[in-house]
Protein backbone atom coordinates (compact mmCIF):
# COMPACT_ATOMS: atom_id res chain seq x y z
CA UNK A 1 0.00 0.00 0.00
CA UNK A 2 1.20 2.97 -0.92
CA UNK A 3 2.33 5.51 2.40
CA UNK A 4 1.12 8.93 2.79
CA UNK A 5 4.05 11.13 3.67
CA UNK A 6 1.71 13.58 5.48
CA UNK A 7 0.54 10.91 7.54
CA UNK A 8 2.10 8.18 7.69
CA UNK A 9 3.37 8.56 11.82
CA UNK A 10 1.36 9.36 14.75
CA UNK A 11 1.03 13.60 15.28
CA UNK A 12 -0.30 16.81 14.38
CA UNK A 13 1.88 19.71 13.16
CA UNK A 14 0.84 22.55 11.37
CA UNK A 15 2.32 25.93 9.55
CA UNK A 16 0.82 28.70 8.38
CA UNK A 17 2.71 31.65 6.30
CA UNK A 18 1.28 34.94 7.18
CA UNK A 19 1.49 38.09 6.02
CA UNK A 20 4.43 39.32 8.36
CA UNK A 21 5.89 35.56 8.94
CA UNK A 22 5.48 32.12 9.49
CA UNK A 23 3.51 30.33 12.69
CA UNK A 24 4.68 26.92 13.60
CA UNK A 25 2.69 24.57 15.86
CA UNK A 26 2.52 21.00 17.09
CA UNK A 27 1.81 18.90 19.85
CA UNK A 28 3.82 17.24 22.22
CA UNK A 29 2.44 13.69 22.25
CA UNK A 30 5.43 10.72 21.52
CA UNK A 31 4.05 6.71 21.11
CA UNK A 32 5.27 3.52 20.58
CA UNK A 33 2.45 2.04 19.56
CA UNK A 34 -0.47 2.15 21.95
CA UNK A 35 2.38 3.24 24.09
CA UNK A 36 2.68 7.08 25.01
CA UNK A 37 6.28 7.32 25.20
CA UNK A 38 6.26 10.97 26.22
CA UNK A 39 4.01 13.89 27.35
CA UNK A 40 6.88 16.66 26.48
CA UNK A 41 8.23 15.54 23.59
CA UNK A 42 10.17 18.48 21.78
CA UNK A 43 8.97 18.66 17.69
CA UNK A 44 9.83 22.08 17.17
CA UNK A 45 13.45 22.89 16.38
CA UNK A 46 15.10 26.09 16.14
CA UNK A 47 17.85 25.58 12.73
CA UNK A 48 18.58 29.37 12.32
CA UNK A 49 17.81 32.90 13.91
CA UNK A 50 15.24 32.99 11.35
CA UNK A 51 14.63 29.12 10.20
CA UNK A 52 12.74 26.64 12.15
CA UNK A 53 11.20 23.29 11.27
CA UNK A 54 8.39 20.60 12.50
CA UNK A 55 9.72 17.37 13.41
CA UNK A 56 7.58 14.05 12.87
CA UNK A 57 9.07 10.42 13.42
CA UNK A 58 11.78 8.46 14.84
CA UNK A 59 13.60 10.88 18.05
CA UNK A 60 16.92 9.61 16.87
CA UNK A 61 16.56 10.26 13.49
CA UNK A 62 14.79 13.88 14.05
CA UNK A 63 17.59 14.43 16.30
CA UNK A 64 20.07 13.86 13.62
CA UNK A 65 18.27 15.96 10.86
CA UNK A 66 17.99 18.78 13.43
CA UNK A 67 22.08 18.43 13.90
CA UNK A 68 23.09 18.32 10.40
CA UNK A 69 20.74 21.36 9.42
CA UNK A 70 21.96 23.59 12.03
CA UNK A 71 25.69 22.62 10.96
CA UNK A 72 25.12 23.06 7.72
CA UNK A 73 23.50 26.75 7.85
CA UNK A 74 26.51 27.53 10.05
CA UNK A 75 28.50 26.35 7.75
CA UNK A 76 26.72 28.32 4.65
CA UNK A 77 26.62 31.59 6.95
CA UNK A 78 30.18 31.82 7.79
CA UNK A 79 30.79 30.66 3.82
CA UNK A 80 28.52 33.33 2.54
CA UNK A 81 28.62 36.30 4.71
CA UNK A 82 25.14 35.92 4.81
CA UNK A 83 21.97 33.96 6.71
CA UNK A 84 21.16 30.70 4.81
CA UNK A 85 17.80 30.93 2.61
CA UNK A 86 14.72 29.35 4.07
CA UNK A 87 14.36 27.18 0.90
CA UNK A 88 18.15 26.04 0.89
CA UNK A 89 17.29 24.84 3.96
CA UNK A 90 14.34 22.71 2.71
CA UNK A 91 16.34 21.30 -0.21
CA UNK A 92 19.33 20.06 2.51
CA UNK A 93 16.88 18.42 4.42
CA UNK A 94 15.09 17.00 1.50
CA UNK A 95 18.57 16.04 0.01
CA UNK A 96 19.61 14.37 2.83
CA UNK A 97 16.29 12.32 3.20
CA UNK A 98 16.47 11.55 -0.52
CA UNK A 99 19.81 10.32 0.21
CA UNK A 100 19.33 7.31 2.43
CA UNK A 101 16.35 5.51 0.45
CA UNK A 102 17.66 2.16 1.03
CA UNK A 103 18.18 2.96 5.16
CA UNK A 104 16.11 5.83 5.19
CA UNK A 105 15.19 8.30 8.11
CA UNK A 106 12.22 7.61 9.04
CA UNK A 107 11.20 11.41 9.52
CA UNK A 108 10.16 14.11 7.92
CA UNK A 109 9.26 17.85 8.32
CA UNK A 110 8.46 21.31 7.71
CA UNK A 111 10.48 23.80 7.24
CA UNK A 112 9.36 27.36 8.09
CA UNK A 113 11.08 31.07 7.93
CA UNK A 114 11.54 34.45 6.90
CA UNK A 115 14.48 35.67 4.61
CA UNK A 116 15.02 38.32 1.86
CA UNK A 117 12.14 36.66 -0.32
CA UNK A 118 9.71 37.21 3.06
CA UNK A 119 8.08 34.05 4.60
CA UNK A 120 8.60 30.58 3.32
CA UNK A 121 6.99 27.50 4.35
CA UNK A 122 8.25 23.98 2.69
CA UNK A 123 7.14 20.18 3.28
CA UNK A 124 9.63 17.72 3.36
CA UNK A 125 8.84 13.95 3.03
CA UNK A 126 10.62 10.90 3.90
CA UNK A 127 11.27 10.04 0.73
CA UNK A 128 12.87 13.82 0.30
CA UNK A 129 9.64 14.93 -1.63
CA UNK A 130 10.02 19.08 -1.33
CA UNK A 131 6.73 21.03 -2.14
CA UNK A 132 6.62 25.08 -0.86
CA UNK A 133 3.30 25.34 0.99
CA UNK A 134 1.05 28.12 2.40
CA UNK A 135 -0.66 26.45 4.67
CA UNK A 136 -0.13 22.89 5.58
CA UNK A 137 -0.48 20.19 8.62
CA UNK A 138 1.11 16.87 8.93
CA UNK A 139 0.71 13.74 11.07
CA UNK A 140 -2.13 11.37 12.19
CA UNK A 141 -4.45 14.13 12.97
CA UNK A 142 -3.82 16.51 10.01
CA UNK A 143 -7.59 15.89 8.70
CA UNK A 144 -8.86 17.34 11.65
CA UNK A 145 -6.53 19.78 11.86
CA UNK A 146 -7.33 20.87 7.80
CA UNK A 147 -11.23 21.30 8.61
CA UNK A 148 -9.76 24.19 11.11
CA UNK A 149 -7.38 25.78 9.19
CA UNK A 150 -9.22 25.53 5.67
CA UNK A 151 -12.22 27.02 7.16
CA UNK A 152 -10.61 30.13 9.90
CA UNK A 153 -7.43 30.97 8.03
CA UNK A 154 -7.76 33.85 6.32
CA UNK A 155 -5.66 34.89 2.92
CA UNK A 156 -3.51 38.02 4.25
CA UNK A 157 -3.77 37.09 7.49
CA UNK A 158 -1.45 38.53 9.69
CA UNK A 159 0.24 36.24 12.71
CA UNK A 160 -1.77 37.60 15.75
CA UNK A 161 -4.52 36.30 13.63
CA UNK A 162 -3.30 33.09 12.99
CA UNK A 163 -2.26 32.01 16.36
CA UNK A 164 -5.35 31.04 17.74
CA UNK A 165 -6.22 29.28 14.99
CA UNK A 166 -3.08 27.41 14.77
CA UNK A 167 -3.78 26.24 18.12
CA UNK A 168 -7.01 25.56 17.92
CA UNK A 169 -6.13 22.98 15.07
CA UNK A 170 -3.66 20.89 17.17
CA UNK A 171 -6.30 20.64 20.51
CA UNK A 172 -8.61 19.68 17.85
CA UNK A 173 -7.09 17.26 16.70
CA UNK A 174 -6.18 16.42 20.35
CA UNK A 175 -10.28 15.46 20.69
CA UNK A 176 -10.26 13.13 18.02
CA UNK A 177 -6.61 11.49 17.05
CA UNK A 178 -5.18 9.32 20.07
CA UNK A 179 -1.56 9.89 18.69
CA UNK A 180 -2.35 13.44 19.33
CA UNK A 181 -1.76 15.01 22.84
CA UNK A 182 -0.81 16.47 25.49
CA UNK A 183 0.33 20.02 25.06
CA UNK A 184 0.69 22.79 22.12
CA UNK A 185 4.20 24.52 21.22
CA UNK A 186 4.31 27.40 19.07
CA UNK A 187 6.88 29.06 17.32
CA UNK A 188 6.36 32.63 15.35
CA UNK A 189 9.18 33.40 12.86
CA UNK A 190 9.46 36.91 11.86
CA UNK A 191 12.40 39.04 10.17
CA UNK A 192 13.46 40.44 13.77
CA UNK A 193 13.76 36.73 15.29
CA UNK A 194 12.02 33.67 16.52
CA UNK A 195 9.31 33.91 19.48
CA UNK A 196 8.37 30.34 21.18
CA UNK A 197 5.26 31.18 23.56
CA UNK A 198 5.03 30.16 26.94
CA UNK A 199 2.56 27.75 28.53
CA UNK A 200 0.68 30.93 29.63
CA UNK A 201 0.61 32.71 26.14
CA UNK A 202 -0.39 29.34 24.70
CA UNK A 203 -3.18 28.88 27.17
CA UNK A 204 -4.54 32.40 25.97
CA UNK A 205 -5.14 31.98 22.97
CA UNK A 206 -7.23 28.67 23.33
Amino acid sequence: MERDPKNFTGTTTVGVVCKDGVVLAADTRATAGHLIASKRAKKLYEITDRVAATVAGGVGDVQALVRMLRAEASLYTVREGRLIPVSAVAKMASNLLHSQLLLPYLAHLLVGGVDEGGPKLYFVGTEGTLTEERMVATGSGSPVAYGVLESEVKEGARVKEVLPVAVKAIRTAMKRDIATGNEVEVLVIRESGIQALSPEEILKLS
